[in-house]
């Protein structure tokens, strides 16, 4: 039994199981590997996707829950000529990735997140931003988040420099 859907605004027949996670059929039969297995039970968000709008995990999902329903990976977020989103120029530009195994994912939950709270506070992007990164770049992605959305903090002046006698 095949199960139908678009994948990245394209329409796609998987052919696998109906419980086959959708982080397998993106992987696996669509050969869009920036979609990450990390822990398998849903909590890291290395395997974040959109499914009609909403960021899901996608390694907790099967298949059969998503026939007809429209998914963005990260290979998806992008334009069709490879323009990257403001979102990821400024991921970019904040340096946020160390190692990068996790940055799909939390690209696809920033993402989520501005599309429904344009000007998110320090509380909003905490309660939104629930993957995990093993190297910490947390302060880096709230920065990166605020980039976006206009609500960076205005830089600390800079200390005043004492004057000098000249001798």
């Amino acid at each position: 039994m095949a199960i139908e859907a678009k994948v990245n605004g394209k329409p796609v027949s998987f052919a696998v199981e109906p419980d086959t996670p959708l982080l397998w059929a993106i992987r696996e039969e669509l050969g869009m590997t920036g979609t990450k297995f990390g822990c398998g039970i849903a909590a890291c968000g290395a395997c974040s996707v959109h499914i009609d709008g909403e960021v899901m995990r996608s390694c907790s999902v099967p298949i059969s829950d998503v026939a007809g329903k429209s998914i963005t990976t990260i290979e998806g977020l992008s334009g069709a000529d490879g323009t990257l989103t403001a979102l990821q120029q400024a991921w970019i530009a904040h340096q946020v990735p160390q190692c990068g195994y996790c940055q799909s994912g939390q690209i696809m939950a920033a993402a989520a997140l501005l599309a429904k709270t344009p000007k998110p506070t320090d509380a909003d992007i905490d309660a939104a931003m629930t993957n995990i990164c093993r190297c910490g770049t947390y302060p880096r992605i709230r920065a990166a988040i605020h980039d976006v959305a206009g609500t960076a903090a205005a830089p600390a002046a800079a200390p005043a420099t004492p004057a000098t006698n000249p001798a």
